[in-house]
């Protein structure tokens, strides 16, 4: 049953939301977040990316720049542009897209919850960022970023929702640059937190959606903590992690995609002619095309458009990983032919998001930096349940979520 928890969020004044909140650490460089915050001492990017405080070029891991976080996040407390809520509360958070808005709940989730499989994942991680996600929570002793989970639709929780969703908000802005909308309700009224809690404990499990990399940090971060107390109980503040956790069918996952720098000494002509065996391969001209269903893909070579879709016998529907487009084309494309083994490390290939559309597939073809481009088919909510609840693990660069969560709204203080 998953274990979830108000807290008192520390939170920008409704008046600096906008100057505070950012994009989350990990979807821009430094000089990107550098560009960004430029000329505005409140950007929470002083504090997720710190490294732009010091001169480009400085390792975003020199032990100095996790120093000058913990540094920034006490300003941001002194100067009042984060201000601890006096009440326990959870919180609303709906972002729109493109017409579409979705509805997360933001809850403090159980450390214990993460490590006995009761909060499923879907990908796995790297020690390397897991540990620079230690070092961050460790010396600002906070979650600063939320991390973004999905759960299995309910009813009750969408009646509470929409409720507070009819009432005017705490914050509800347009974030520069993606156009996306951000609106947040707080809740503090004492029936309803019990009733959200209650919910949430009659649910088998949460899923990760995105954000694996900080929930492992956060869980083992809280971890230790526990370990390092003599008098733990168990109700501490580190026993929570920040998580937005929205309903599965109010997400999408859009595609992502495929570029690879070269066909591995095959022609262009070799290459279609291998890529006959495990596909049907049509030519769709120079107009782009986007896969139309599951196991059909788009490939962008020599200036043309062409339809693959699997034949029947290179995948097994009762295999809930071997049915993925993502298996499928790793398997017969990426290593049979192009002699690609590990996605996590190979230099020839590169993931571009849906988000940026076909055309930047093209783009980056036509260029001559990359060979070939492949789009895929994105995956369901239903696939990643099943295989997180089956104790698989996708394939690398499998899931896109979009929109990201905005960093800054709320803040969660492990003491």
């Amino acid at each position: 049953m998953a274990t979830i928890k108000p807290f008192r969020g520390l939170r920008p004044p409704q008046a600096l939301v906008e100057q505070v909140a950012s994009r989350p650490y990990d979807v821009l460089n430094s000089d990107e977040a550098r560009q960004e915050a430029q000329g505005n001492e409140k950007s929470l990017y002083h504090i997720i990316k710190p490294e732009i405080d010091f001169p480009v070029g400085t390792d975003e891991h020199d032990t100095r720049v996790y120093a000058k976080a913990a540094e920034n996040f006490r300003r941001f407390q002194d100067q009042g542009w984060l201000v601890q809520d006096e009440k326990e509360s959870y919180y609303v958070y709906a972002q729109t897209m493109n017409g579409k808005t979705q509805f997360g709940l933001v809850v403090g989730a159980y450390v214990p919850d993460y490590l006995n499989g009761a909060i499923k994942k879907h990908e796995l991680t790297r020690r390397d960022k897991e540990e620079d996600r230690m070092k961050h929570v460790r010396v600002n002793n906070a979650n600063i970023e939320p991390v973004f989970f999905a759960y299995p639709d309910d009813a009750e929780l969408d009646a509470i929702v929409a409720r507070y969703a009819a009432q005017p908000p705490v914050y509800d802005f347009i974030a520069p640059g993606d156009g996306f909308g951000h609106t947040f309700w707080v809740i503090d009224n004492e029936a309803d937190i019990a009733a959200i809690t209650a919910r949430f404990a009659q649910m088998p499990a949460l899923y990760i959606a995105d954000g694996h990399h900080r929930s492992a940090a956060a869980a083992l971060v809280g971890a230790e903590k526990a370990a390092q107390n003599p008098l733990h109980r168990g109700d501490e503040e580190y026993n929570y992690f920040m998580a937005v956790c929205f309903p599965a069918s109010q997400l999408t996952i859009i595609d992502y995609n495929r570029v690879v720098t070269d066909l591995n000494g095959l022609s262009d002509e070799e290459f279609l002619t291998a890529l006959s065996c495990h596909f049907l391969v049509e030519e769709k001209g120079t107009d782009i095309y986007r896969p139309s269903a599951l196991h059909n893909f788009s490939l962008y070579l020599g200036g043309r458009w062409y339809s693959l879709t699997a034949r029947p016998g290179t995948y097994d529907d009762s295999d809930p990983i071997g049915v993925l487009d993502v298996t499928i084309s790793s398997r017969l494309i990426l290593d049979e032919l192009l002699g690609i083994k590990d996605l996590r490390s190979d230099k020839r290939i590169d993931f571009v998001g849906g988000i940026r559309g076909l055309g930047e597939l093209k783009k980056r073809v036509d260029s001559g930096e990359m060979r070939v481009a492949l789009a895929l088919y994105p995956v369901s909510m239903k696939q990643l349940m099943d295989i997180a609840d089956s104790g698989n693990i996708m394939p690398p660069k499998t899931t896109w979520f979009e929109p990201k969560l905005r960093s800054g709204l709320v803040v969660h203080k492990l003491d």
